[in-house]
């Protein structure tokens, strides 16, 4: 699920990740440009080791952009790169010439078409690492306040054969203290939780000192620095997929019970506990990036925050009729709130968006689908506790 010094998980308010929700038949016609074509992108989403003298810039085929957000992370910090659109709002280029190596880049655009429909687009690349070194990007920002479902997780640009050093050389410790445990999804993945949710108000310090820290043969770590957050009021949500509902809770209080619509019998919601990952005011939603391919393509979903990295979201939705919240469940396996074009503040949808944080919980029950995997997202709260202490390389 978004950035920090260093991050895997962006938190732009802008635009978001393509993902797999419906879009009926109804709003099918007219269909708009494939993402690619509509806002292109260099580097291309997902490309690696980029170089520092590659070319960086957002273009459209006509309209005109709306807003270009780049975000950068790495061993430094995390920055918005500064840039401006063209003045025939055609392109959108850095002030830079040069890209900064051991970075993660995140490009958020929104565009007007030549026909005026909006359409969003993100996409992420890193830059090339020294040769035998690692970094290892992170989540969540440094100086951030976040909800009290949040899990920091490492992402490293490298495998990890030494799990054991690296682990040893990074701490996650609170105050007021509790217990932190560490546990490995594979070779690049990292995670830090406690046993339970975090206190409200509880302030949290991430130290690295990977600096020449052997990670496999021939391969050192350039970081050490530290990384704070805050952890803010602590707000759960429960979907019940069978009643159409959702519940939110602050300190255990109910705030509002909202009618929903989640995943269809074909395409039905995760059931478990996962956690906000991103925010974004508006993205474009295309069935092609998560395996639906052409049954849908919805170029500004608006209030989406996203749930998991394999594309749940739970997000405003315009296109359905009003009275299928609270009654049925329609979507690709998102969970949607009643909302309007371009994102209405008194809506569901937006009543819900503004009060949420990265990092708060969503859990979702009565669905007939499985369990969320436990990194998909940042879904470790769905692990036994002695299980996810058996994941550490020092225990």
């Amino acid at each position: 699920m978004a950035t920090v010094a260093a991050l895997g998980v962006a938190a732009l308010a802008g635009t978001a990740a393509l993902t797999g929700c419906g879009l009926p038949e109804t709003l099918a016609g007219g269909k708009p440009r494939s993402p690619e074509e509509a806002i292109r992108v260099f580097p291309g989403d997902g490309a690696r080791e980029v170089g520092a003298r590659d070319r960086l810039e957002v273009r459209v085929p006509d309209g005109r952009l709306e807003r270009v957000v780049v975000g950068r992370s790495g061993d430094g910090g995390s920055v918005t790169v500064p840039g401006r659109i063209s003045r025939d709002g055609l392109s959108w280029r850095p002030r830079a010439d040069r890209l900064v190596p051991a970075a993660r880049y995140t490009v958020d655009a929104v565009a007007l078409d030549g026909h005026g429909r909006r359409s969003a687009r993100h996409t992420t690349f890193t830059t090339s690492v020294p040769m035998r070194r690692f970094i290892g990007f992170f989540t969540p920002e440094n100086g951030s306040t976040v909800g009290t479902g949040m899990i920091v997780s490492f992402d490293f640009s490298r495998p990890v054969a030494d799990r054991a050093a690296v682990e040893r050389a990074i701490s996650v410790t609170a105050r007021p203290g509790v217990p932190v445990a560490a546990h490995w999804f594979g070779a690049r993945r990292l995670d830090f939780r406690p046993r339970d949710r975090w206190r409200p108000g509880t302030e949290v310090t991430v130290a690295l000192r990977l600096r020449d820290v052997r990670a496999a043969p021939g391969v050192y770590g350039i970081q050490r620095k530290r990384v704070r957050f805050r952890i803010g009021r602590d707000q759960t949500s429960t979907v019940d997929a069978a009643a159409h509902t959702m519940t939110v809770r602050r300190a255990g209080r109910v705030l509002a019970t909202l009618p929903v619509t989640a995943g269809d019998l074909a395409s039905p919601t995760y059931n478990g506990k996962m956690v906000i990952l991103e925010r974004h005011a508006v993205t474009r939603m295309n069935g092609d990036t998560v395996g639906f391919g052409a049954e849908y393509d919805i170029p500004d979903v608006p209030h989406a925050l996203r749930l998991t990295t394999s594309g749940t979201f739970l997000h405003g939705n315009y296109w359905a009729a009003p009275r299928t919240f609270g009654a049925a469940n329609t979507s690709h396996g998102c969970i949607g709130l009643r909302d309007v074009p371009g994102g209405g503040p008194d809506t569901p949808a937006g009543w819900f968006f503004d009060r949420s944080l990265i990092g708060d919980t969503v859990e979702v029950v009565r669905s007939p689908e499985r369990t969320v995997a436990p990194d998909n997202g940042l879904g470790g709260w769905n692990m036994p506790w002695r299980r996810w202490l058996a994941g550490s390389a020092l225990r």
